[in-house]
């Protein structure tokens, strides 16, 4: 086993990983799949395939994750039998922004790292969902979000460990965790994105405010809020608004005919290709369809002039890890100056939360962060997302 080619081994990580995660999202999807076949069968044969199916899901779920354990344990091998230093990350970032960073941990410590990474439509969701069914015999030792209201969560759950090291002093206030458990870095701002051929910049909306007018009816898209970093943006609605208000805002929505799709990338798409002339997205996913060319500006979404939400990546040590030393060094790293420079001139160009690396790039600084504890907007994280599935559904 030692001697299964590097590229092997991470392809049946992914393939496996993509597969437990398939098994997820359609357990969680909502579909309701055995009515949908039932309509075709008998009444014994639609109990039999129910039966079925749900003891495949089971099983299957089971010996996959049994098949990666192995994998992830003998990919720390070399070939000699010497073991090569390793540390697991599960991490929600774009990969495509994630890797080259990842890459360059490796170069300078020579640890290998394993990572997971979840997809657009289960944006972080699905990596929080399988932490927490690892609690017992975690899977990761690190865990790189990016964004905040989870990683809060999680820390109050007691899944992730306290962490301090030099790095970990002296940080911006409001980017760590009283206790040690997660630090904050590298912001994206949410936005309101609109095609420059179909909307002019005169009559761009301007603010969340804006969005909500009648002009806009059925030409708004959205990211489904149970995912990602739309669900935080509505539960920050709650906490800034209040609830009476947030509702009023989802109903508004709601009467505009705002239509769910499958993440902010999938949504920026859309208003690229003329599918809708504005949604509500995040600052890295306009600069990636400006890099492409696309035909797409964006104003911060400003709640009430008080400013547009801005959202940290964020990271912690996951409690139980089984390479404590290895997830050390790769949180010093992920909360370092040096990896806010890389971020900052990557596609996604993540603001600093160093005030001083965020001067030296202010073209991407974000004009008026909406001033919330982030603490507050993870409390209503739930009932916020369970509202808007009930009124936007």
């Amino acid at each position: 086993m030692g001697n299964v080619p590097q590229l092997g081994i991470k392809g049946v990580y992914d393939i496996l990983s993509v597969c437990i995660e398939k098994i997820f999202l359609f357990r969680c999807s909502g579909f309701d799949f055995f009515n949908f076949y039932k309509s075709g069968c008998s009444a014994g044969e639609s109990n039999r395939m129910k039966s079925w199916i749900f003891h495949f899901i089971r099983y299957q779920t089971v010996i996959l994750f049994a098949v990666l354990f192995s994998f992830v344990i003998f990919s720390c091998k070399k070939g000699t039998g010497q073991k090569q230093e390793c540390v697991v990350l599960y991490c929600s970032v774009d990969q495509a922004i994630a890797e080259p960073i990842i890459a360059e941990f490796e170069k300078q410590t020579g640890i290998k790292v394993l990572a997971r990474f979840d997809t657009e439509a289960s944006k972080t969701v699905g990596l929080v969902q399988r932490l927490r069914a690892e609690a017992g015999s975690p899977g990761a030792d690190v865990f790189w979000s990016s964004e905040i209201f989870h990683t809060i969560r999680l820390a109050r759950e007691g899944l992730l460990a306290r962490y301090n090291s030099e790095q970990t002093k002296d940080r911006p206030a409001g980017f760590s965790d009283p206790d040690g458990k997660w630090y904050g870095f590298a912001l994206r701002a949410r936005v309101i994105a609109y095609n420059t051929k179909r909307v002019t910049d005169v009559e761009a909306p301007r603010s969340l405010e804006d969005v909500l007018q009648s002009k806009w009816k059925g030409r708004l898209v959205m990211a489904a809020p149970e995912f990602g970093t739309t669900g935080g943006e509505v539960a920050s609605w709650f906490a800034h608004y209040g609830s009476e208000r947030a509702r009023e805002i989802l109903q508004a929505l709601k009467a505009n005919e705002v239509r769910l799709v499958d993440g902010n990338s999938t949504a920026v798409r859309m208003v690229a290709t003329g599918q809708a002339d504005i949604c509500l997205t995040d600052t890295d996913d306009v600069y990636a369809a400006q890099r492409n060319g696309w035909p797409v500006k964006m104003n911060y979404n400003n709640q009430a002039g008080d400013g547009a939400l801005a959202i940290p990546n964020t990271a912690g040590v996951i409690k139980g890890a089984a390479h404590p030393d290895q997830a050390k060094q790769l949180m010093d790293f992920l909360i370092s100056e040096q990896l806010e420079q890389m971020l900052v001139r990557s596609d996604s160009h993540n603001t600093p939360v160093r005030p001083a690396l965020a001067r030296q790039y202010g073209s991407y600084a974000i004009r008026k962060p909406l001033r919330i504890d982030y603490g507050k907007i993870a409390d209503q994280l739930p009932t916020a997302i369970q509202t808007a599935r009930e009124i936007l559904r």
